[in-house]
């Protein structure tokens, strides 16, 4: 593992509060540059905008009086004679002056030698060296010359100066209060997330799966309730397996008690100076091994099955439970003895898992066999209900099932008074079950028309 270097900082995780804080901020303030930018950009070319009105007003009052007065080599209106808050002067081509008089001139560039040479008609701009903005236009009682009037701009720079002063006040305020905001929001908002995290470090600690409490509607809302329905579903796995375990520790506790009990008998039999077993007592205590033995083997397979059913599903496929159940009858056939199989198959085909299907339906046909007299005949049929299931029955000839026992046949480990006596493990059914449901079926359990006991899944698919 590579250790970082001396002098560098280790990464730094920016929490989820101060990035909704940041972002708030962020929005907020590009919100306020954007419109403080527009106000002033609109202010600037209104201000501006106004000047350059002056200015043309000034010059178009000039222009348009009639009465004028000598002055030097040109002749002026009389009202220039009354104008104090600007700067005017009368140039020719070369810049000189048309004006004997001492006047305070405005600064004079090659556009207003343009403007006296004819080559343009007016011209605006700002001379920056003077802090003036600059009109100039063709002087029409004099050919070959321009009228050039300049108007000092501080008070305009001040007033926009002010206005940016109040522009970045306002919006620094704004930032203020919208990251305060953003971090009220982001505290509130994010109190559930906060009860999650408590609640995983809770689960985590201590293993307990306690509900959170769950206030409104909003998306966390929805989150909290399906994290409720998560511990839900981790507690109800953990209750499944600890009855698994603590009814599985219960049923193997009989074979291997049974199994240890004839061994010690047989070793003991064996010890010097011990009496013998006979023939027979062996014979039986080997029988009784043997019995135990089976026993034990098929309650651990399933166990085994149990558990693999309780795992997460194997990819579905096609399934054509025609073939699945002609598959158990082959294998039930060679077990069953001189027990017969009446059976009548329609097509069905589903979407699942061909082999917990197989295991399901051999449950209940060898169930079926378990039950039934010599040469008895077990029912199998298969038929479609007409409502997008199809019904698979398994019936036999034997004793039936007591009403009390009805509700409980599909229980894992439940066995009645009269199977106590025959073997197996009490998970069988459990297993059909299971499998039925994985699959988007039920069970049900009755008594079938020769007296004895009818098992049936229905299962969705599709007969065509």
């Amino acid at each position: 593992m590579a250790l970082p270097h001396a002098g560098e900082r280790p990464h730094q995780r920016v929490s989820l509060r101060s990035r909704i804080t940041l972002l708030a901020a962020f929005c907020v303030g590009g919100a306020v540059a954007l419109v403080s930018l527009g106000a002033y950009i609109t202010v600037y070319r209104g201000i501006y905008q106004q000047v350059d009105d002056t200015l043309r007003v000034r010059a178009a009052a000039l222009v348009s009086n009639t009465q004028v007065v000598s002055e030097g080599r040109t002749q002026l209106p009389t009202f220039f004679l009354n104008l104090s808050d600007i700067r005017f002067d009368v140039i020719d081509q070369t810049g000189q002056s048309m004006i004997n008089r001492a006047v305070v001139s405005p600064p004079i560039s090659t556009e207003e030698l343009r403007v006296a040479a004819g080559q343009k008609t007016e011209f605006y701009r700002t001379d920056e060296a003077t802090n003036t903005r600059v009109f100039s236009l063709q002087y029409p009682f004099l050919r070959g010359t321009a009228l050039v009037l300049a108007q000092p701009l501080a008070t305009t720079k001040s007033t926009l100066s002010k206005l940016a002063v109040v522009l970045i006040v306002i919006g620094g305020s704004g930032i203020i209060v919208a990251a305060l905001a953003g971090t009220a929001v982001a505290r509130a908002s994010l109190r559930p997330v906060q009860r999650l995290n408590a609640a995983t470090e809770r689960v985590t600690r201590t293993g307990e799966l306690r509900p959170i409490p769950v206030a409104g509607d909003d998306e966390l809302s929805r989150l909290t309730h399906s994290f409720n329905t998560m511990l839900g579903a981790v507690a109800e796995a953990q209750e499944r397996q600890r009855r698994l375990v603590a009814d599985a520790g219960h049923e193997l506790r009989t074979p291997l008690t049974s199994l240890r009990t004839n061994l010690e008998l047989l070793l003991a039999s064996e010890a010097p100076g011990a009496p013998r077993l006979s023939a027979l007592d062996r014979t039986e205590i080997q029988d009784d091994l043997r019995a135990q033995l089976g026993e034990l083997t098929q309650l651990i397979g399933d166990l085994v099955e149990l558990a693999r059913e309780d795992a997460a599903p194997a990819e579905q496929e096609h399934v054509e439970l025609v073939e699945v159940v002609e598959q158990a009858l082959d294998r039930a056939r060679r077990r069953a003895g001189d027990v017969h199989f009446d059976v009548r198959l329609q097509p069905w085909h589903l979407v699942g898992h061909a082999a917990a299907l197989e295991r399901a339906v051999l449950n209940l046909l060898d169930n079926a066999v378990k039950f039934s007299p010599p040469g008895g005949t077990v029912r199998v049929d298969l038929a479609p209900a007409g409502d997008g299931y199809a019904f698979l029955q398994v019936a036999d000839a034997g004793q039936g099932i007591n009403d009390v026992d009805l509700p409980h046949v599909f229980d894992r480990f439940y066995r009645s008074s009269e199977a106590r006596t025959l073997p197996g493990s009490g998970l069988g059914l459990a297993i059909v079950k299971q499998a039925a449901e994985r699959h988007g079926g039920t069970v049900f359990a009755g008594r079938s028309a020769d007296g004895g006991a009818l098992m049936a899944m229905r299962l969705p698919g599709s007969g065509e």
